[in-house]
């Protein structure tokens, strides 16, 4: 990946078609739900919920992790997401960018696999 890109993910393991990927999280914007280094299995293509972590890629490309507030309209009209970071102090998110379109939620985070293993609605903010 390209330095100064994918702020929030430093891997991000979508690309095989498989139903399940990995993504490693970077960066302070997701604090105190999840921390830098933390291991998290998401499901691609899954329904997202208001309060879902999900995994987007913003218009310029960048990979983050972020937490699915509510439903709006794009700058284009279609169906998108108002997603913010649980830190509001780091990061950029939906209030920078806007709403992101349906199909750049690319999934649903599903469980903290590693320092040690959080459930869904688990990773709620704490």
């Amino acid at each position: 990946m390209q330095r100064g890109r994918n702020r929030g993910l430093a891997r991000w393991g979508g690309a095989s078609g498989a139903p399940f990927g990995t993504a490693r999280v970077r960066g302070r914007s997701m604090l105190p739900t999840l921390r830098a280094g933390d291991l998290l299995l998401v499901r691609h293509g899954a329904r997202v919920s208001p309060g879902d972590l999900v995994v987007t890629r913003f218009a310029d490309g960048t990979l983050a992790v972020k937490r699915a507030g509510e439903r709006r309209r794009t700058r284009t009209g279609g169906d998108g997401w108002w997603l913010v970071s649980d830190n509001p102090d780091e990061g950029v998110d939906s209030r920078h960018r806007g709403p992101v379109p349906d199909d750049h939620v690319l999934g649903v985070v599903r469980l903290r696999v590693w320092p040690s293993p959080r459930l869904g609605r688990r990773l709620s903010r704490t």
